[in-house]
């Protein structure tokens, strides 16, 4: 039997050939015969993951209800000591000096990263900004995002923040950071669908020693990461609570 293992689409892009260098080390660890399948964007991922097609996920926290309560995926382990953070960014020309100052009506652009996007938006919350005075834009990618403020489109950018620290040093020095946030516990997972259910032990336990020898650090490498962690169902649910408790 194959197995559909898939990625959040909110990847950085120097990481795509990370997750094929990792997808090859896991099908040799585990013996399991796992295809890769990156999706271009959340929609085209949660249609997959709607028609059970999808057995191993790198999962995007916002989507922790929906795998575990509605599809019986099981936490296996998250990455150590990384967790979503979000950037509100402007013009370097924009004198504002926090959201406070933004102007009464602003332009946002985003991709549809949703954790993120909602993160940003409860940043911006302390300078009255809702869906009345804010002309929303969802883009494909942060380097769009990037691009519609430093050609003026949008007034204000919402990023993740590794994707904003991995933008090019020109296109940095065209964009200033308003607020980053310190959340700290919203991370990326990845879960085991039902039909690995049985395999649950072995996977974790690869994973977690998957830094143990050179070839796994390597690995680890390409992806940014310098180990996996135990990822259980307590924390799963704290997951879940929190963010329906940052979605009301």
């Amino acid at each position: 039997m194959s197995y559909l293992f898939t990625v959040s689409p909110d990847f950085t892009p120097d990481h795509l050939s990370g997750w094929y260098i990792f997808n090859t080390w896991l099908q040799r660890q585990t013996e399991a015969a796992i295809h890769l399948e990156v999706y271009d964007n959340f929609h085209c991922q949660r249609k997959a993951i709607e028609k059970d097609s999808v057995d191993l996920i790198y999962a995007n926290p916002y989507d922790a209800t929906m795998l575990i309560r509605d599809k019986g995926f099981l936490p296996l382990v998250k990455p150590v000591g990384v967790s979503d953070e979000a950037i509100i960014a402007v013009s370097m020309d924009n004198l504002a000096e926090d959201v406070a100052h933004l102007s009464e009506k602003i332009s946002v652009a985003f991709t549809d990263d949703p954790d993120v996007r909602m993160m940003g938006m409860i940043m911006l919350e302390p300078g009255d900004f809702d869906s009345s005075n804010m002309d929303l834009k969802t883009v494909d990618t942060y380097v769009l995002v990037a691009k519609e403020i430093m050609q003026g489109n949008c007034d204000v950018g919402i990023f993740l923040a590794e994707a904003f620290d991995s933008l090019s040093i020109m296109v940095k020095k065209q964009l200033r950071i308003l607020v980053r946030s310190e959340i700290s516990v919203i991370h990326h997972s990845l879960m085991l669908g039902p039909k690995l259910a049985e395999r649950r032990d072995e996977f974790q336990q690869i994973l977690l020693e998957m830094n143990a020898n050179d070839k796994g650090k390597g690995v680890l490498d390409s992806l940014g990461f310098s180990g996996w962690e135990v990822y259980d169902e307590e924390e799963a649910e704290f997951m879940i609570d929190l963010m329906d408790t940052l979605l009301m």
